[in-house]
């Protein structure tokens, strides 16, 4: 199972970005659309508690946010030691 889970819809060019950064860094992850199932929309609400935008990122269970986050993560070197812990 992946570490890392995203949080998207189909039409979300964001979304896009975040899983094209996360291959680029071959970060493997797993994808929910929260777009084509009521079941996604409540389990995206409970884990992210209460997001309202995508895209958002689950890592090892912890929400850190969308794209911005990510990336910011990354250029402060914090992607790269939270993926090698654990």
């Amino acid at each position: 199972m992946s570490r890392v889970t995203v949080y998207s819809t189909a039409s979300c060019p964001i979304c896009d970005r975040a899983k094209n950064m996360l291959r680029k860094w071959n970060i493997e992850f797993n994808e929910i659309a929260i777009d084509t199932d009521a079941s996604t929309q409540r389990e995206f609400a409970k884990v992210t508690r209460g997001a309202r935008s995508v895209p958002q990122i689950i890592i090892d269970g912890n929400c850190i946010g969308g794209f911005s986050e990510l990336t910011e993560l990354h250029m402060d070197g914090d992607l790269d030691d939270l993926m090698q812990s654990a």
